[in-house]
């Protein structure tokens, strides 16, 4: 009976990752539809204890939900080194871009620009907590490192990069501060072409995040404080029979965060 929230990732053996509280580098990892695992679009699901976590009763269902999305800015923005009165860019408006705005400016981040192709997206991000955004039309990376500058009217200590396109990628090498962090979240092609002697001569530091880890109980502690506030990402629900529905939806680019619920009519506890 208990309200739970789960992590999707699940090590199938005690290895040294694990020992070293890196469990989600294990290569042994159970990962919910992540193939060949499948996922859990149904009513009933078995999980592993060790990675349900109770939800406290002010947090709901769909908070709970969106645990998983929020604990990856979580994990990058500690990889980022985000600490108080940091400057920092995030590429990419999306849903995982929003998630680093809001996990920055509660670690304490003094200013943080975004930037997106959508308008609508970067008002969301507006609506969130970003101080700045910069609609990327025609720029080069060079010149999008440059705006940066402009606004923060200082180069960023921290890029965190979440889309994964190769120009996104090169601008966030050309805008991160000598001596500063390059954060890769965004999956794109496998090969990229970056100016990597530009980042090595600076000492900008390019470090990747795989999906999270440790970061479920800070999530619902945050969330339960009223520390992050998640409910503006959700831009559209649909019960269970509808998923089909729900994933056109996402596929056409429609919204922020679509939202799947088991019973339709059970919204807060």
């Amino acid at each position: 009976g208990d309200r739970v929230a789960i992590e999707p990732g699940v090590p199938r053996e005690m290895d040294e990752f694990c020992k070293t509280g890196r469990y989600n580098l294990s290569p042994t990892i159970f990962f919910c539809a992540t193939p060949p695992d499948n996922g859990n679009l149904c009513r009933y699901y078995k999980h592993s204890a060790s990675y349900c976590y109770k939800l406290p009763d002010n947090v709901t269902f769909e908070e709970g939900a969106l645990v998983e999305p929020l604990s990856v800015g979580i994990h990058a923005c500690k990889r980022g080194g985000v600490t108080l009165g940091s400057k920092v860019f995030v590429s990419g408006s999306g849903p995982i871009g929003l998630v680093n705005v809001l996990v920055a400016k509660m670690m304490g981040a003094a200013a943080v620009v975004i930037t997106d192709l959508s308008a609508s997206r970067l008002q969301k991000a507006k609506e969130v907590g970003a101080d700045f955004t910069i609609q990327v039309k025609n720029e080069t990376p060079q010149e999008v490192a440059s705006k940066v500058e402009s606004l923060l009217g200082c180069m960023p200590e921290i890029t965190v990069e979440c889309t994964g396109v190769q120009a996104c990628i090169q601008a966030g090498i050309y805008a991160t501060r000598s001596g500063g962090t390059l954060v890769l979240v965004g999956l794109g092609p496998e090969m990229v072409t970056v100016p990597i002697v530009n980042a090595a001569v600076r000492e900008v530091d390019i470090r990747g995040i795989f999906r999270y880890c440790n970061t479920w109980p800070v999530a619902i502690a945050l969330l339960a404080s009223k520390r992050i506030n998640v409910k503006p990402l959700v831009t559209h629900r649909f019960p269970l029979e509808k998923a089909l529905e729900a994933f056109e939806t996402t596929k056409r680019g429609e919204g922020v965060k679509v939202m799947l619920k088991c019973d339709p009519s059970d919204h807060n506890p």
